[in-house]
């Protein structure tokens, strides 16, 4: 009987904690041309009535050494392959209806791993979760994964530091966060967050915060879009701040697919990143177009040769989604590794292989609070409207 209370309980809070996961946000897309604002249109990968997900939800809480996992009786094709070990492993072969889990507790020696095929959310219920052994949470699940986190909540996340993981929280497939929580995450062995497809931060998020990273912050494939939330990335990442790159196959060849842009997307938020510990360093690299509509952008760029943000496709920024304002201060100086020993590259506030284009916003680069010579430099450059207090360097 009391297992039986426990269960439901934990149901009820689940129906809760799911309760607010509405759409604020249109569905991820990469916006096409980088120019024209994406239809905004309602979010059908939820479920309509979130007090239905009763049946669907799975309930993990850690302590310690040991975390317990509730799997509804009349849940099938969910397996844990774990035990009581804090190391939970969970495998689902559900292909009928999108999976809930809850995560809450803490425990210092324990992580979430979750095998699938199917679509499924998972919800940050408080937790503080730190691995010895890898990952704290990997999803090998190819499919649109969404990460909540309860309103209010913080969540602390850490991975092991001598692991092969490729980051603290990994995600194979579409990944999307949302919540009006609090995400910390500290990557000591690579990356803090990485996704192989790409990663939507939306409008409900609180804030996210990258403690360490040993190296890129938040790594991503085929596109990052932010819609809203703060984003803070401080001086302990070793490498970029925000990297995209195209996805790509077995053979090392780009993905054919509409979402494989390679691009950055910013529509809203604010976005804090200090680029102090690796030469060479970006704040925000795409490896496609960066295209930013709305939000406040903060970079410092102080190492050698570091780029506050840099496109190797065009760049374009606007005011289609709010006001936009990015700051940079490029203090750094010649980069110094090996290979670019016999031509140094500088550092620059904004570099952008192919054509910048400004429409409106606020762009300052700066050094010591001064204009400096290492501000933009770009294929082509193109203002229509905006503030642009910056030098301006076109290859010739």
């Amino acid at each position: 009987m009391k297992k039986l209370i426990y269960l439901c309980c934990a149901l009820m809070m689940g129906s809760v904690l799911f309760s607010a996961c509405g759409s604020d946000d249109e569905p991820a897309a990469p916006d096409k041309g980088g120019q024209e604002e994406q239809e905004e249109k309602p979010d059908t990968t939820k479920p309509e009535e979130p007090v239905e997900v009763n049946d669907s939800l799975v309930v993990i809480t850690y302590s310690g050494s040991t975390a317990t996992v509730n799997i509804p009786e009349e849940m099938e094709g969910v397996i844990c392959e774990s035990g009581t070990s804090a190391h939970v492993v969970l495998t689902s072969t559900n292909t009928a209806k999108e999976l809930y889990y809850a995560i809450e507790g803490s425990s210092t020696n324990g992580s979430l791993t979750i095998n699938g095929t199917y679509k499924l959310s998972v919800m940050l219920n408080g937790v503080n979760l730190t691995s010895n052994q890898g990952a704290a949470i990997n999803i090998q699940c190819g499919k649109r994964i969404n990460l909540i986190m309860k309103d209010g909540s913080t969540n602390t996340l850490a991975d092991y530091a001598a692991g092969e993981q490729k980051a603290c929280l990994y995600t194979k497939g579409h990944f999307e966060i949302e919540g009006n929580g609090t995400l910390n995450v500290t990557g000591n062995a690579n990356h803090a967050i990485a996704s192989k497809e790409y990663l939507q931060i939306k409008k409900s998020v609180k804030a996210i915060n990258i403690k360490k990273a040993a190296n890129d912050a938040i790594h991503v494939g085929q596109f990052f879009q932010m819609n809203g939330g703060e984003v803070t990335i401080d001086e302990n990442t070793l490498n970029d701040g925000i990297q995209v790159e195209y996805e790509t196959d077995d053979n090392d060849q780009i993905v054919a697919d509409e979402e494989n842009t390679g691009s950055v997307i910013i529509k809203a938020g604010t976005i804090n990143i200090t680029v102090n510990s690796a030469e060479d360093a970006k704040g925000v690299k795409a490896e496609g177009d960066v295209t930013i509509s709305g939000g406040t952008i903060n970079i410092e760029a102080k190492s050698n040769g570091s780029r506050g943000i840099q496109a190797d496709g065009n760049m374009t920024i606007g005011e289609e989604s709010g006001t936009t304002t990015i700051t940079i201060a490029a203090t750094g100086k010649k980069c110094t590794v090996p290979e670019d020993s016999e031509d140094p590259h500088k550092c620059w506030g904004i570099k952008v292989d192919g054509e910048l284009t400004i429409n409106a916003g606020t762009v300052t680069v700066s050094k010591d609070g001064l204009t400096t010579k290492n501000g933009i430099k770009c294929g082509s450059y193109t203002k229509y409207g905006g503030t642009v207090k910056a030098t301006i360097k076109e290859d010739e």
